[in-house]
Protein backbone atom coordinates (compact mmCIF):
# COMPACT_ATOMS: atom_id res chain seq x y z
CA UNK A 1 0.00 0.00 0.00
CA UNK A 2 3.05 2.24 -0.06
CA UNK A 3 2.66 3.49 -3.63
CA UNK A 4 -0.83 4.99 -3.13
CA UNK A 5 0.45 6.79 -0.03
CA UNK A 6 3.38 8.13 -2.03
CA UNK A 7 0.87 9.27 -4.64
CA UNK A 8 -1.02 11.16 -1.92
CA UNK A 9 2.23 12.85 -0.94
CA UNK A 10 3.03 13.77 -4.55
CA UNK A 11 -0.50 15.13 -5.09
CA UNK A 12 -0.13 17.21 -1.92
CA UNK A 13 3.16 18.69 -3.16
CA UNK A 14 2.20 19.30 -6.81
CA UNK A 15 0.51 22.67 -6.15
CA UNK A 16 3.81 23.96 -4.81
CA UNK A 17 5.50 23.05 -8.09
CA UNK A 18 2.96 25.15 -9.97
CA UNK A 19 3.26 28.13 -7.63
CA UNK A 20 7.05 28.02 -7.98
CA UNK A 21 6.60 28.18 -11.75
CA UNK A 22 4.11 31.03 -11.31
CA UNK A 23 6.60 33.06 -9.31
CA UNK A 24 9.47 32.36 -11.68
CA UNK A 25 7.51 32.96 -14.91
CA UNK A 26 6.19 36.46 -14.31
CA UNK A 27 7.72 39.86 -13.93
CA UNK A 28 10.05 40.30 -10.96
CA UNK A 29 8.23 38.55 -8.12
CA UNK A 30 7.23 40.78 -5.19
CA UNK A 31 6.99 38.78 -1.97
CA UNK A 32 5.70 41.84 -0.09
CA UNK A 33 2.46 41.72 -2.09
CA UNK A 34 2.15 38.27 -3.69
CA UNK A 35 -1.55 38.48 -4.48
CA UNK A 36 -1.28 41.99 -5.89
CA UNK A 37 1.73 40.87 -7.93
CA UNK A 38 -0.23 37.93 -9.30
CA UNK A 39 -3.19 40.16 -10.20
CA UNK A 40 -0.84 42.27 -12.33
CA UNK A 41 0.31 39.24 -14.34
CA UNK A 42 -2.84 39.12 -16.48
CA UNK A 43 -3.32 35.94 -18.49
CA UNK A 44 0.36 35.12 -18.62
CA UNK A 45 2.10 31.81 -17.97
CA UNK A 46 2.47 32.97 -14.38
CA UNK A 47 -1.25 33.45 -14.03
CA UNK A 48 -1.97 30.02 -15.55
CA UNK A 49 0.56 28.33 -13.25
CA UNK A 50 -1.16 29.90 -10.27
CA UNK A 51 -4.51 28.60 -11.55
CA UNK A 52 -2.96 25.11 -11.77
CA UNK A 53 -1.82 25.51 -8.16
CA UNK A 54 -5.31 26.44 -6.98
CA UNK A 55 -6.85 23.57 -8.91
CA UNK A 56 -4.33 21.19 -7.36
CA UNK A 57 -5.35 22.27 -3.89
CA UNK A 58 -9.03 21.86 -4.85
CA UNK A 59 -8.65 18.29 -6.11
CA UNK A 60 -6.33 16.99 -3.41
CA UNK A 61 -8.87 16.36 -0.60
CA UNK A 62 -11.13 14.19 -2.75
CA UNK A 63 -8.17 12.16 -4.02
CA UNK A 64 -6.74 11.55 -0.56
CA UNK A 65 -10.18 10.60 0.74
CA UNK A 66 -10.75 8.27 -2.22
CA UNK A 67 -7.49 6.38 -1.65
CA UNK A 68 -8.20 6.02 2.06
CA UNK A 69 -11.83 5.02 1.47
CA UNK A 70 -10.76 2.33 -0.97
CA UNK A 71 -8.09 1.05 1.39
CA UNK A 72 -10.36 0.94 4.42
CA UNK A 73 -13.10 -0.76 2.39
CA UNK A 74 -10.71 -3.50 1.34
CA UNK A 75 -10.55 -2.75 -2.37
CA UNK A 76 -7.89 -4.72 -4.23
CA UNK A 77 -4.52 -3.05 -3.61
CA UNK A 78 -3.44 -3.32 -7.24
CA UNK A 79 -6.52 -1.39 -8.37
CA UNK A 80 -5.95 1.29 -5.77
CA UNK A 81 -2.31 1.56 -6.82
CA UNK A 82 -3.02 1.91 -10.54
CA UNK A 83 -5.79 4.46 -10.02
CA UNK A 84 -3.61 6.47 -7.63
CA UNK A 85 -0.74 6.47 -10.12
CA UNK A 86 -3.17 7.41 -12.88
CA UNK A 87 -4.46 10.33 -10.86
CA UNK A 88 -0.97 11.68 -10.24
CA UNK A 89 0.00 11.30 -13.90
CA UNK A 90 -3.16 13.09 -15.02
CA UNK A 91 -2.58 15.87 -12.47
CA UNK A 92 1.00 16.40 -13.65
CA UNK A 93 -0.28 16.55 -17.23
CA UNK A 94 -3.07 18.89 -16.14
CA UNK A 95 -0.57 21.34 -14.70
CA UNK A 96 1.71 21.11 -17.71
CA UNK A 97 -1.20 21.71 -20.08
CA UNK A 98 -2.44 24.58 -17.90
CA UNK A 99 0.93 26.31 -17.88
CA UNK A 100 1.43 25.55 -21.58
CA UNK A 101 -1.99 27.02 -22.46
CA UNK A 102 -3.47 23.84 -23.95
CA UNK A 103 -7.06 24.06 -22.66
CA UNK A 104 -8.50 21.01 -24.46
CA UNK A 105 -5.78 18.70 -23.14
CA UNK A 106 -5.99 20.36 -19.73
CA UNK A 107 -9.71 19.61 -19.52
CA UNK A 108 -9.21 16.03 -20.69
CA UNK A 109 -6.55 15.38 -18.06
CA UNK A 110 -8.77 16.98 -15.41
CA UNK A 111 -11.66 14.66 -16.32
CA UNK A 112 -9.41 11.60 -16.35
CA UNK A 113 -8.11 12.50 -12.89
CA UNK A 114 -11.67 12.92 -11.68
CA UNK A 115 -12.51 9.54 -13.19
CA UNK A 116 -9.75 7.96 -11.05
CA UNK A 117 -11.15 9.58 -7.90
CA UNK A 118 -14.74 8.61 -8.64
CA UNK A 119 -13.72 5.06 -9.53
CA UNK A 120 -11.85 4.68 -6.22
CA UNK A 121 -14.84 6.02 -4.31
CA UNK A 122 -17.28 3.89 -6.28
CA UNK A 123 -15.27 0.74 -5.62
CA UNK A 124 -15.14 1.56 -1.91
CA UNK A 125 -18.89 2.13 -1.76
CA UNK A 126 -19.57 -1.08 -3.67
CA UNK A 127 -17.26 -3.03 -1.37
CA UNK A 128 -18.95 -1.91 1.84
CA UNK A 129 -22.50 -2.24 0.49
Amino acid sequence: MTIPYICILIAALLPYVWVTIAKAAGDKYDNRDPRGWLARQGSSRSHRANAAQLNGFETFPAFAAAVLMAQFAGVDHARITWLAIGFVVFRVLHGMFYVGNKPQFRSLSWFLGLFCVLTLMGMAIARVS
